[in-house]
């Protein structure tokens, strides 16, 4: 991967890079925990791009595969399941990340499932004769190491009191409980480093949206991208 000058939106500056033998290209959206990540990934779906969103695939994995269920259960106990056995993520996200060795213990059952799968879709889309703009829309791409194999990585960037008000309105989350989810990941100054972009999310959505728009024409200008 040939990594770019990071830039500061307020300031566009980025150098040419020669992507038009590629038959994909795969981009990574990062940054804490309710950062805006999702909202800027869903401008590049809009655009034609194929969105893995690390949230959604490890919601089926722990709600659909029965031995990952069985597993959380031996170790978070019963309480973490609805009347009907079907798995309360919010009680699972109270124990969890309530401290550092709950949410290890959590990392450690769901997330080989999680990766396998991710792999596999991005594997499948590997395969398609067709030029395809693939975005992973992950807070743990970092964590995972898996921005070695991408082509750019994205940090979007956001004030904690924003994320925790966000949080708590979206999420419907005490302050306690996004605080917890907050400090569980790791400190964002380490992705903010490894990122080829970073957005700044902190003068409101159309604001982030039209950061986003710029990122994408960056990275895609010198790309012929059959959308």
């Amino acid at each position: 991967m040939k990594r770019m000058k990071k830039f500061n939106l307020s300031v566009l500056s980025v150098p040419s890079v020669d992507r038009s033998s590629l038959t994909m290209l795969l981009i990574g959206v990062t940054g804490g925990i309710a950062c805006g990540k999702t909202e800027v990934s869903k401008v590049f779906q809009k655009k034609g791009a194929t969105i893995l969103s690390g949230d959604q695939i490890g919601k089926e994995v722990v709600e659909k595969n029965r031995k990952v269920l069985k597993e959380l259960v031996n170790i978070f106990g019963q309480n973490i399941l609805n009347k009907n056995h079907t798995l309360n993520r919010r009680k699972l996200g109270k124990i969890a990340f309530a401290s550092k060795k709950s949410k290890d213990l959590l990392n450690r059952i769901v997330h080989p499932y999680l990766l396998r799968e991710l792999r596999k879709r991005i594997n499948n889309s590997r395969r398609k004769r067709d030029k395809e703009v693939i975005v992973i829309d992950a807070a743990l791409i970092v964590e995972w190491g898996l921005q070695k194999e991408l082509d750019y990585l994205i940090f979007v960037e956001s004030r904690r009191e924003d994320k925790i008000r966000r949080l708590q309105k979206e999420k419907g989350y005490s302050r306690r409980e996004a605080l917890d989810r907050i400090k569980s990941q790791l400190p964002e100054k380490t992705k903010k480093r490894l990122a080829d972009f970073v957005i700044k999310n902190d003068e409101g959505l159309k604001e982030l949206k039209e950061k986003a728009e710029s990122v994408w024409e960056s990275i895609v200008t010198n790309w012929s991208v059959k959308l």
